[in-house]
C-alpha cells in the first residue's frame, strides 16, 4: 500500500515542504511546465493513478480513503470521467466459470480523462494541458489480468486495432477532441499518456486521430510501449550485435526490392500514411534492457544508420514491414482505410528517450524520477533523418 501513497512514492524532487506560522508543514508541488523532465514526471504519475483506481473501491469500503486522486490532484487536475470496458477474453465471451484461476472481473477501469483545474484565481500555464487522457497497462494478480493478457497477445500479433478497448478509447478521445475543436480550442490542449499496454492504446489513439482527422498537434507520453523485436531479442547479447549488422541490412534490401516492384501499391499506401503521420512526434520512453520495447529502439536506430549509408533503399524500406507485406497486405480497416496490421513501430517521427539506469526496466516508477537518476538520452527522429543525441543528468 505504501507504494500507492503519493506523498511517500511520488516525485520527491518536485515536492517542497512549506511551514507556516502555527501550522503543520504542507507539501507543495512545484511544476515547471516548460521542462521536459517535469512534463514526463507529471504524465507518469497520472498514469500510475490509473493503476490505483481499481483498488480504491475496496479501500473506500475498508478505510474510507481513496489513494488514486492524489496522483493527479497534486498537479492541479480533477477527474472528468473514468474509462471502463468489458473484458473480451475467451472466458468472458463463453461465460466460462473460472474454478482455479481466481476472481475475474468482466468489466474494469482501463483509463481516465482528467481536466486541469488551477487554483481559484490562477490561470492555466500555456504549456500545461487542458485535458489528460491516461491509460494503464497490465495488472498482474488482479481480476482484470486475463483481459489484459488477451490484449497483450493481440498486440503481439498486431491485431489490437480492432479490440473493443482500443475502439472505445479512440471513440472517447475523438469525442473529446471534437468538443474542444468546436469550441475553438487546440488539440495540443490534450495529452495522451500510457504505460506498456496503455502506451499501446495511447499510440493507437494518436495514430488514428492524426491519420484520420489530421489532429497532429497531440502530445503523447508513451512509457515502455510494447514492440518486441523477436529476431535479435532471442539471441545472446554477443550474437545480437552481429545479427543486427546482418539481419537489418538484408531486411531493408528485401523490403526495398519488393516495395519497388511487386508490392508497389502497398508501398504507395504506406507512403501516404507516413506523409499523414509525419508532423506527429510522440514521446517514447524506453529502457535499454526492456525487451518489451526493444523493437522501437532497433527500428529507429537501424533506420537512421540505413538512411546514412543507403538513403534510397532506406526511404522505401523504413515504411514497410515484411510481416505486413507478406501476410496482411489485403486486410483493410473499414474505419479509415488503413491496413489494420500496419506495425505500430512504423512511425515517421518520434522523440526516443533511452534510459540505461539501474531501475526496473519495465517499471513505471522510474519515469517520475529526476533526469539525474536515469542516465537518460533523447533523440528526435523524422523521415528525413535524426537530430543529434542529447544526454541528461
Amino acid at each position: 500500500m505504501g507504494s500507492d501513497v503519493f506523498a511517500d512514492s511520488g516525485p520527491r524532487h518536485m515536492m517542497a515542504r512549506i511551514v507556516g506560522a502555527g501550522s503543520s508543514p504542507v507539501t507543495m508541488i512545484r511544476i515547471n511546465w516548460d521542462s521536459d523532465e517535469h512534463r514526463r514526471c507529471v504524465a507518469a504519475c497520472i498514469v500510475n493513478g490509473t493503476y490505483i483506481m481499481d483498488g480504491d473501491e475496496s479501500r473506500l469500503h475498508s478505510s474510507g480513503k481513496a489513494l488514486a486522486p492524489a496522483w493527479w490532484e497534486s498537479f492541479g487536475f480533477r477527474r472528468l470521467r473514468t474509462l471502463e470496458y468489458e473484458c473480451e477474453c475467451v472466458f468472458c465471451k463463453t461465460k466460462t466459470k473460472l474454478f482455479n484461476l481466481g476472481a475475474h472481473r468482466p468489466c474494469s477501469i482501463y483509463g481516465v480523462v482528467l481536466e486541469h483545474a488551477p487554483p481559484a484565481g490562477a490561470r492555466r500555464h500555456p504549456s500545461a494541458p487542458r485535458y489528460v487522457v491516461a491509460f494503464r497497462g497490465t495488472m498482474p494478480r488482479h481480476p482484470s489480468y486475463l483481459g489484459d493478457m488477451h490484449l497483450n497477445l493481440r498486440i503481439l500479433v498486431n491485431r489490437q486495432h480492432a479490440c473493443g478497448r482500443f475502439r472505445h478509447a479512440r471513440d472517447q478521445v475523438g469525442r473529446l477532441l471534437d468538443s474542444i475543436s468546436s469550441n475553438g480550442g487546440g488539440t495540443a490542449a490534450v495529452w495522451l499518456a500510457g504505460h506498456s499496454l496503455g502506451a499501446s492504446i495511447a499510440l493507437d489513439v494518436g495514430r488514428d486521430m492524426v491519420a484520420r482527422k489530421g489532429w497532429n498537434n497531440l502530445p503523447a507520453f508513451l512509457f515502455n510501449p510494447p514492440q518486441v523485436s523477436l529476431a535479435p531479442s532471442m539471441l545472446p547479447q554477443a550474437l545480437r550485435r552481429v545479427a543486427k549488422r546482418v539481419i537489418y541490412p538484408a531486411s531493408y534490401a528485401v523490403k526495398a526490392a519488393l516495395g519497388a516492384t511487386v508490392l508497389k501499391p502497398h508501398e504507395r499506401d504506406m507512403e501516404a500514411l507516413f506523409e499523414a503521420l509525419a508532423p506527429w512526434a510522440p514521446e517514447l520512453y524506453v529502457h535499454q534492457r526492456d525487451i518489451v520495447c526493444q523493437g522501437f529502439i532497433d527500428y529507429f536506430e537501424q533506420r537512421h544508420k540505413m538512411l546514412t549509408r543507403l538513403r534510397s533503399v532506406a526511404e522505401v524500406a523504413m515504411k514497410l514491414s515484411l510481416r505486413d507485406m507478406l501476410i496482411c497486405i489485403h486486410s483493410t480497416d473499414p474505419e479509415n482505410g488503413e491496413d489494420q496490421r500496419v506495425r505500430p513501430h512504423l512511425l515517421p517521427s518520434a522523440r526516443l528517450w533511452k534510459n540505461s539506469s539501474y531501475h526496473d526496466p519495465h517499471g513505471l516508477e522510474q519515469w517520475w524520477r529526476p533526469d539525474s537518476e536515469l542516465r537518460l538520452s533523447s533523440r528526435r527522429y523524422s523521415d528525413h533523418g535524426a537530430e543529434a543525441e542529447v544526454f541528461y543528468g
